[in-house]
């Protein structure tokens, strides 16, 4: 069976970053999701970002930090997006859903966060805290160089 990629948005303003609390579970993600067939992996960035909070952000302020193994059958393209103004996580809405055993349809993040790093890579699962501790001193250049002219 072939990898699957998908696509994520760390949302950061170089101090903290967004994540969503997975609903139903102890932990939280930073929205993602799978591309669609023929969908760019920024499209998909960008379409997951605002389904899971509700954020626009144009695709040319994405900052792509490149495709990293995720899990056994999942791989994930990481991008960044740093707003002139961090959101707040009053403010998000998820409209993507899922539906549990009862039937009831329950949105896939059920509130949000601003956190630090070190808090953040403790709240997420295993895999996720690996690959953003891998992509951190990259964020960081980002945000330092400013986002509309890094890389």
């Amino acid at each position: 069976m072939a990898k699957r990629t998908s696509c994520g948005v760390i949302v950061t303003d170089g101090t903290r970053i967004l994540l969503g609390h997975a609903t139903r579970s102890p932990r939280w993600d930073i929205p993602k999701g799978v591309a669609e067939p023929d969908e760019s992996l920024a499209a998909a960035a960008v379409r997951e970002l605002e389904e899971e909070t509700g954020l626009s952000a144009p695709a040319d302020e994405l900052r792509d930090l490149g495709v990293r193994a995720y899990l056994r059958d999942k791989d994930l393209a990481l991008f960044v997006w740093v707003p002139v103004s961090m959101p707040a996580p009053a403010s998000l809405v998820c409209r993507s859903t899922f539906a549990l055993p009862s039937g009831a349809i329950v949105p896939e993040f059920d509130r949000y966060g601003l956190f630090r790093l070190e808090e953040a890579l403790a709240k997420v699962g295993k895999n996720l805290a690996r690959v953003l501790a891998s992509v951190d001193e990259r964020v960081a250049a980002i945000c330092a160089s400013g986002a509309g002219t890094a890389e």
